[in-house]
């Protein structure tokens, strides 16, 4: 079974429900609490895609915000990891409303500069990548449909004031 890196886009209230409550993160996290286009199946994106933003090191600010876009500020519910159903060695992550304000108008600066450098000529961060990432999808198509929807996702919850909760499933 593939283990890929899910978001949802939730409201604060609902984030903070799921804080609190095990049964709340784990409705969020079986797909149940967001309507389908509240999530982002990220697949195996998130390692390659900070690796590039490393390489291309579009500012060491943009450089952490892109970081937080992917691991979120912290654990949303320890209680969750000893859910029978959970990724244990992935804590559920998240970041509130204020947090994802902050970190989308940033993600356009790597937005602006990933997609040139995977078109590089030389190849260089592909090869660097192929070495990290051996087994991902590198292609140029991928990866930046992938790095799109993340940044229309971050967008759609900046502009909507919702909390944005990761996990890999």
């Amino acid at each position: 079974m593939a283990v890929t890196q899910q978001m949802a886009r939730i409201p604060g209230q609902l984030l903070d429900s799921c804080r609190t409550s095990v049964d709340e993160l784990d409705r969020l996290c079986s797909f149940e609490m967001a309507p389908p286009e509240d999530h982002l199946d990220l697949d195996w994106t998130p390692g390659p895609l900070l690796r590039i933003g490393e390489l291309v090191c579009a500012g060491p600010g943009v450089v952490a915000a892109f970081r937080r876009a992917l691991a979120g500020d912290g654990e949303v519910n320890p209680a969750y990891r000893n859910h029978p159903q959970t990724v244990w060695e992935h804590p559920v992550a998240a970041l509130d409303p204020d947090a994802v304000a902050v970190v989308a108008p940033l993600l356009h600066r790597m937005g602006s500069v990933m997609p040139a450098a995977l078109a590089s000529s030389d190849g260089e961060i592909t090869a660097v990548l192929r070495e990290q990432f051996p087994d991902v999808d590198l292609s140029r198509e991928y990866m930046v449909r992938h790095l799109t929807a993340l940044l229309g996702f971050y967008d759609g919850a900046a502009e909507r004031g919702l909390a944005v909760v990761l996990w890999w499933d």
